[in-house]
């Protein structure tokens, strides 16, 4: 009966190790990537639904350097909007730049003067292995930016406490990936904006439950789905309630050969008989200039000349569907109009591009984000009708990352 039981024992241990998992981020220098995040939100106020939001993260991120198994990560954040349920392309809102050290197992070394990421130290691994039903617990942080909301001008920064249980293995797009319940609750009271002039946030509360898939064999996270409901309340008594859920995943593009792009683009605009258009690598990726585009007087409906170029243009993109695409409005200054009017109707503009693409098939909506720049980036004169020809232009670039 001893040697059974001794046996049965080795087999039980033999298999726990065997299900056994040390999980660590690993580094590569000069490595690029993205990460694509959708969320669908709900914002509440006083208890009342007061709009609906879909909102798209794309993050680009370079590792600079790896030192003792640390990566000094440095990232592009851009931010954008849409209505909720409404098929047409991603107003760009804010864009940040972070530059950061993590470690293998996943901890952050941030300064205080970055708005992102908002969510930091998640996840954290343990030190030693972990096996299916394994659960742990770790500090993380989460930083926002009400800048623009309450007026306060530094990342608002608060501890939390983070939940994990390791559930396993499971396949996905023909890889091994580890699943992992990543949970926390957040009761953070904020009273060093206590004293500040107008409505600012006191306590913040809510919770987030998430499912992470990890890509142990690569050392990096594949994708997540979360689950939030978070409460700001205000120093007027009000407040301002966020719920909704998100996905993310990672994407890895190859390096763009700009000049190569730029040249075979340049040379099919040609061969194509587009007018009024140019193309050139630049620091964002590739972009394409249609210059003197025309629209209805003070407004964003497209002629029809315009939309021959975008079909033009459209069978040219549809060969970079791993690339995201943003579409830049501009105008030529005009007197009598204010500055928040020309920047209004660039972005009208840019988005009516955007969605003429989008309704012929050239880019997808996820792939898609529109900015307006108003008359702040002119390359001519807008004193003369030829310079002002030149500024009131919309630009498509494909991006690098």
């Amino acid at each position: 009966m001893r040697k059974t039981g001794a046996l049965a024992l080795a087999l039980l241990l033999a298999a726990w190790a065997a299900g056994a998992e040390s999980f660590r981020f690993r580094y590569e220098s000069g490595q690029k990537y993205r990460l694509v995040t959708e969320v669908t939100e709900d914002v509440y106020y006083n208890g009342q639904l007061s709009h609906r939001a879909d909102i798209l993260n794309k993050i680009a991120v370079e590792t600079l350097e790896v030192r003792e198994g640390s990566g000094l990560l440095a990232a592009t954040f851009l931010t954008s909007e849409r209505a909720y349920g409404v098929n047409t392309s991603f107003a760009l809102g804010e864009d940040y730049e972070s530059r950061f050290w993590r470690d293998a197992r996943g901890r952050y070394d941030i300064g205080s003067q970055y708005f992102m990421p908002v969510v930091r130290d998640v996840p954290v691994f343990p030190e030693g292995e972990v096996s299916p039903g394994d659960s742990w617990s770790a500090p993380g942080e989460e930083a926002h930016d009400l800048r623009r909301s309450f007026g306060i001008p530094q990342p608002v920064r608060f501890p939390i406490t983070v939940n994990y249980t390791y559930r396993g293995k499971v396949q996905r797009e023909g890889r091994s990936l580890d699943v992992i319940d990543i949970r926390y609750t957040v009761f953070h009271r904020l009273p060093a904006y206590r004293g500040r002039e107008g409505l600012v946030p006191v306590r913040i509360t809510g919770e987030s439950e998430q499912t992470y898939y990890w890509d142990n064999e690569r050392g990096q996270p594949h994708s997540y789905r979360e689950s939030f409901d978070f409460i700001f309340y205000l120093s007027n008594g009000s407040a301002v309630e966020y719920v909704g859920v998100a996905e993310g995943r990672m994407l890895e593009s190859a390096p763009l050969d700009r000049e190569r792009v730029a040249e075979e683009i340049g040379r099919e605009l040609e061969e194509k008989g587009v007018e009024d258009a140019t193309v050139r690598p630049d620091d964002e990726g590739v972009t394409v200039t249609l210059q003197d585009i025309q629209f209805a007087p003070n407004s964003a409906e497209l002629r029809d000349s315009e939309k021959q170029k975008l079909q033009a243009i459209g069978s040219i993109l549809r060969r970079y569907p791993e690339r995201d695409i943003l579409i830049t409005g501009h105008t030529a200054r005009v007197p009598g109009y204010t500055e928040q009017d020309h920047q209004s109707l660039s972005e009208a503009r840019a988005a009516a591009v955007a969605d003429y693409l989008l309704r012929i098939g050239a880019v997808r909506e996820i792939q898609t984000a529109t900015r307006g720049r108003g008359y702040r980036d002119p390359v001519a004169d807008n004193a003369t009708d030829a310079g002002r020809r030149q500024n009131r232009r919309v630009e498509i670039t494909i991006l690098e990352n």
